[in-house]
Parts: C-alpha cells; sequence; structure tokens
C-alpha cells in the first residue's frame, strides 16, 4: 500500500440490483415497503446504510480503520442507478506506526447529483 497523500482522490462506482436491496433489507430489518415493492419502473429505493457501504468498501482499499463516519443523505438512490463515489484526502498525518487522516466523500448519481455526502477520520497502521 502506498501511503496516503493529501489531496489524493479515489473513486468506486457501484450499481445496486434489486437483489442487493432485498439482502441488506433482510440483514438489517429495513423491509419498509419503498424498499420491497417495485415502483412502476420496477425500482426499489435503496437503504441509506446500503449506500454509505460504498465509503465502507473504498476505505477497506486502504485498510482503513474508521474512528468517526457522520453521512448526510441528500437524495434518494434507485436500484439500476450507477452511483459513483469520489473519496479525498483532506488531511494525513504520518506518525511512528500509522497514518492519521480525515477525508470527504461524495457520491453522485447519473445527473452528477450528490446522493450522499460523507465526512472520515481514522487511522491506516503502516505495514498492513
Amino acid at each position: 500500500m502506498n501511503p496516503p497523500v493529501a489531496g489524493e482522490t479515489q473513486t468506486f462506482e457501484r450499481t445496486f440490483t434489486l437483489e442487493d436491496v432485498r439482502q441488506f433489507a433482510e440483514l438489517s430489518g429495513d423491509t419498509q415497503p419503498r424498499h420491497t415493492e417495485p415502483d412502476a419502473d420496477g425500482r426499489v429505493m435503496v437503504q441509506g446504510l446500503l449506500t454509505a457501504t460504498m465509503p465502507t468498501k473504498m476505505g477497506s482499499d486502504d485498510e482503513v480503520l474508521a474512528h468517526k463516519m457522520e453521512f448526510e443523505f441528500l437524495k434518494p438512490v434507485y436500484t439500476g442507478e450507477s452511483i459513483t463515489c469520489t473519496s479525498t484526502y483532506d488531511t494525513v498525518v504520518e506518525r511512528d506506526d500509522r497514518y492519521e487522516f480525515t477525508s470527504t466523500v461524495v457520491c453522485e448519481n447519473p445527473a452528477d447529483e450528490a446522493v450522499l455526502e460523507a465526512t472520515v477520520a481514522g487511522i491506516i497502521w503502516k505495514g498492513g
């Protein structure tokens, strides 16, 4: 793993499926009809916390141990929409055994509208 650098960005894209939403509904207990009954276009609304797994996945790629994550859910996400998240390291402080960081994440729908914004603070241990 390369050390994190302030200003560095990474992106991740995902399209949630009906099966993704159904599995998350079963696991989380969030089985509201909006998440289980398709609309006229055959879509369901993706749970906010399922959408929030996108920044979590990105952190996993860098072996992040987050100690604070704040989410703001701005617009609904629907199955079949391609969502792109961009994460930017805002600050990085190097310590003897780790990097401490803060980052900002913005997730957008195909219309380039922000659907989720997040701030993350955590550490990345040196040597994985």
